[in-house]
């Protein structure tokens, strides 16, 4: 007698008996989420929170990623963080910094440069307070990146497509487009160098590379003439005809609206700009989406199913602004505490709550766990 598991017995179940399967986070959250992540970890160098967004968001993935193949690209940005942050203490040592120190770790030969090359040093002194500070400040971007990793990770890029404006759609679909050929990329190399091999064909050096690239190239061009021919026969890049003050208005709007966003960003990022930076910022953001709203009428479009804002993704979001708002915050209100200074040299201190405030990014793993399949 055969045994079924219970995923048999629940797809041979009635439909009203089976189980709903929850529906799917939609992928703007998960990337508001990590930017908002992303945006208090450039509110601080402290490294224990700094270290405390990492683990916050590593949990989320560890919870709520699905199994499918762009999920696997967290340990690729991780990877990147590392790799960052190694360059960036290699950077301090070799080329020096503009920190002042009195701790010597090490004295390394000073190479003499010409006198216009003033302000750059290769070697000399390597004191404990710029690699200190090199350490807070790689630690910072490695955070940022594992961040966006974490949004890789988690949103779908073929259904983030499908949320986009009609104005983004075309490039949406070339950053897809480039996104999917990559693992074939990849797939086309090992396929090729093991052929070589059993053949006993060298596969590594010049050589090597030059007769395993030539036909991946090859092969990525014919995929992409067959791609470009299937997409032209279902229409896409047609454009509708709209009148030539609303393209005018549109590109006005756009370029207008980045360029208040730069100069918004920019304020917000000086001391001196720090009166204008946020009313620019709103002004310029508004007005890019209501370009971007314009825009979207050279390419209607219809969707299947999308996807919706439920209450889930509203609380993810909520979670994610809410850890940047309370991290801005405490940087005004207890900048000591998220910028540990270098000179003296101070051991970092753990503050309670904006540590407590960062925890509140561990909402998503509770209200948006990954759905398992019952074995």
């Amino acid at each position: 007698m055969t045994r079924l598991s219970s995923a048999d017995r629940l797809s041979d179940a009635p439909s009203h008996l089976r189980p709903r399967r929850r529906a799917p986070l939609h992928p703007g959250a998960w990337w508001l989420w990590s930017l908002s992540l992303g945006t208090a970890a450039t509110r601080t160098t402290n490294p224990l929170l700094l270290c405390l967004l990492i683990s916050v968001s590593a949990y989320v993935v560890a919870t709520c990623r699905p199994p499918t193949p762009w999920s696997r690209s967290y340990g690729a940005f991780v990877k990147l963080a590392l790799a960052v942050l190694v360059v960036r203490l290699l950077f301090a040592i070799v080329l020096g910094s503009p920190i002042p120190g009195t701790h010597t770790l090490v004295t390394l030969p000073e190479v003499p440069l010409p006198d216009w090359a003033q302000g750059i040093r290769l070697g000399g002194e390597v004191t404990a307070e710029a690699l200190t500070f090199a350490l807070y400040d790689g630690l910072r971007l490695a955070t940022l990146l594992v961040c966006v990793g974490a949004a890789n990770a988690l949103a779908n890029p073929s259904r983030l497509l499908k949320s986009l404006p009609g104005a983004l759609y075309e490039m949406g679909v070339a950053v897809v487009v480039a996104l999917t050929f990559a693992p074939n990329l990849i797939a086309d190399v090992q396929r090729l160098r093991a052929a070589r091999r059993l053949r006993g064909r060298p596969d590594k050096g010049v050589r090597g590379l030059l007769q395993v690239g030539l036909p991946v190239l090859e092969g990525a061009l014919e995929r992409s003439v067959s791609l470009a021919a299937a997409m032209d026969a279902r229409g896409y890049g047609r454009t509708a005809q709209v009148p030539a003050a609303v393209r005018r208005t549109t590109a006005a709007l756009t370029l207008g609206g980045l360029l208040g966003v730069c100069a918004g960003t920019y304020g917000l990022l000086t001391a001196e700009g720090a009166t204008y930076g946020m009313p620019v910022l709103l002004v310029g953001l508004a007005a890019a989406l209501a370009g971007l709203r314009l825009g979207g009428r050279r390419s209607p479009r219809t969707r299947y199913r999308p996807d919706r804002w439920d209450v889930r993704a509203v609380l993810v979001v909520a979670s994610g602004v809410a850890v940047a708002a309370l991290l801005v915050l405490a940087a005004v209100r207890e900048p000591a505490a998220l910028h540990p200074g270098v000179v003296p040299l101070v051991a970092p201190t753990l503050p309670v709550w904006p540590a407590a405030a960062i925890l509140l990014g561990l909402l998503p793993a509770f209200v948006a766990p990954e759905h398992k399949e019952p074995s």
